[in-house]
């Protein structure tokens, strides 16, 4: 094949352009790049050579045969590369060769300093994980700051960090398997700022240092923003504007939210996220979509349509889901405002008067039946000293019958005092329906809205939420392969190409020379999750091989040790570095 030269090549796309329009052009011009790519990779030498594989390129396209290799860390060349030799050649016939999966909502951020290997993510196929939520790992000042550093002693985590600059040293010093992205929290810098309760409004004063913090934070690296709101969302639209405003100038790229309880107060909520954009030019990104409680799973549609027509009028709003019918949060949710924030369970729960106000509260009767009820409830992610521990896994109402008690409110009651703090809890909640409608939509990604774990050790420690386990061999098995909810291509777009282009990543998420080599080789046939409620330490099944920026991570199903995980920072740290 003759090679083109770069004004060449550049001349005949703008020609192209003329005659074919500019997508079609640019369509062709991605063809001929790799046309060129493999004219100068004859006989080359790389690191990793995949060979015979069905490449699915991460755009929702088709598959096709081809070989891919990498070297120095990135995609090389795609397509015929029998003449080519490598350090390493991985046999990919009758197997999915794909981008690696990005986790857009996900909480390892602080479970990676205690394990860098981030066992159950890598081993679902995931390179790229996005941490942060109501907490996120910096800023850090404070109260936030002993709650942080008291949190990771427990863990064996020293936090000698307070900002995110400190927090990607310390993570790169640890090593990590897989690539990590960070949203900060708006309501943990109010928390920094205000102090106390996140209820209370700011003065301009401190309206104006909460911005400087979220700057900072975009200038550390933060890819954006991500919020975690109660029934409602948030409170102060003078406080989220501005916040929004600051991040999104100083070069945030998406406003991730859990943009309330998801109930019965979700339109609501829907809408002040749609004014974030609207107002900000900020791109929304609504975190687990769902709706909880069995009584309103029918008013779905109506939240549907609000998104839709948000995007219609140019706003660009997406958003995530998990393909679970359960979703887990800690019990203290669904207790009402006041009695959430004390710092004295024995206190609270120790008084008939506290626990009669409690069940009469208005926020305790919604949250706690949108988190399911009683049959819903269920209690989870104990460590191995808590006292409650044979309870673990176990819903509100069959506590109350292992207790013999006849009243399941006052079961729970008791086992929150009995532990000392609120538990974690995996709640029932959703329709199977529900999550088929929505894993259909178009503008909505596959995350987990987990953290890394692994069966040994502390973070084996507890019933945990088989989505740490499951959540992309689930959609890959499950949904696409034996329901035929999706393509196995707009499945694994989902997981690569949509999460991408939500955080504007230019060089990952798909498979293309240049991009790095973050790559997933798994069985379509085989793929699947195996985690449950009552046994969820499980790894799934298919997952092959597993590339991190070139380097081999998952070997035939194995973990290799290595950790090349890197920072993916946003463009207000590129902006000024």
């Amino acid at each position: 094949m003759k090679r083109v030269s770069t004004v060449q090549f550049s001349d005949l796309t703008c020609r192209l352009a003329v005659i074919l329009g500019a997508a079609a052009a640019l369509t062709l011009a991605g063809y001929l790049t790799v046309s060129v790519s493999l004219a100068s990779q004859r006989g080359a030498h790389f690191d990793v050579l995949i060979k015979g594989g069905h490449v699915f390129d991460g755009s929702g396209n088709p598959w096709f045969r081809a070989d891919v290799g990498v070297r120095d860390g990135k995609i090389s060349a795609i397509g015929d590369l029998s003449d080519a030799n490598a350090t390493r050649i991985v046999d990919a016939t009758g197997k999915a060769v794909a981008p690696g999966f990005i986790d857009i909502h996900s909480h390892s951020d602080f479970s990676l300093l205690v394990d860098g290997t981030g066992q159950s993510k890598v081993r679902q196929g995931v390179t790229l994980d996005v941490g942060g939520e109501r907490a996120s790992v910096a800023p850090l000042a404070g109260e936030v700051l002993k709650e942080r550093r008291h949190s990771g002693r427990s863990q064996g985590v020293e936090v000698d960090w307070t900002d995110l600059g400190g927090y990607f040293e310390h993570l790169l010093r640890k090593g990590t398997s897989i690539n990590v992205a960070i949203k900060v929290a708006p309501q943990q810098v109010k928390r920094i700022v205000v102090g106390g309760s996140v209820e209370q409004a700011a003065n301009p004063e401190q309206l104006a240092r909460m911005n400087q913090l979220i700057i900072e934070a975009m200038h550390d690296g933060a890819i954006g923003i991500s919020s975690w709101y109660r029934g409602g969302g948030y409170r102060f639209a003078e406080e989220m504007i501005p916040m929004a405003q600051a991040a999104v100038d100083h070069g945030a790229v998406v406003y991730e939210t859990h943009v309330g309880s998801e109930g019965y107060q979700l339109e609501e909520e829907l809408q002040k996220a749609i004014d974030v954009v609207e107002q900000t030019g900020l791109p929304v990104s609504v975190a687990h979509f769902k709706i909880r409680g069995r009584a309103i799973w029918d008013r779905l549609e109506s939240a549907i349509r609000m998104i839709e027509a948000a995007r219609e009028r140019g706003l660009d709003i997406t958003a995530s889901q998990y393909p679970y019918t359960a979703m887990t949060q800690g019990w203290s949710n669904f207790f009402p405002t006041w009695a959430r924030e004390t710092e004295d369970l024995e206190e609270l729960l120790g008084s008939s008067t506290n626990r009669d106000r409690i069940r009469n509260d208005p926020e305790w009767i919604q949250y706690f039946e949108e988190h399911g009820g009683i049959e819903g409830v269920v209690l989870c992610c104990l460590r191995n000293d808590s006292p409650v521990k044979q309870y673990d896994g176990m819903s509100v109402a069959e506590i109350a019958a292992q207790r013999g008690d006849p009243d399941p409110i006052n079961a729970l009651f008791e086992v929150v005092m009995a532990n000392g703090s609120f538990p974690g809890g995996i709640h029932h909640n959703q329709s199977e329906e529900n999550v088929l409608r929505i894993m259909a939509l178009p503008w909505v990604a596959i995350a987990s809205d987990g953290w890394a774990v692994r069966p040994e050790g502390i973070l084996g420690e507890g019933v945990v939420h088989p989505r740490l386990y499951g959540t992309f061999p689930r959609v890959l098995g499950h949904y696409a392969r034996d329901e035929g909810l999706l393509t196995l291509a707009d499945a694994i777009r989902k997981m690569t190409s949509l999460p991408a282009q939500v955080l504007r990543l230019t060089d990952r998420g798909r498979l293309l020379p240049g991009y790095w080599g973050d790559i997933v080789v798994f069985d379509p046939v085989t793929v699947i999750d195996v985690a449950t409620y009552e046994d969820p330490h499980q790894y799934s099944l298919g997952i092959d091989y597993v590339l991190v920026n070139g380097i081999i991570v998952i070997d035939e199903g194995e973990h290799t040790g290595a950790r090349p995980g890197q920072p993916v920072y946003g463009p207000g740290k590129q902006a000024i570095h």
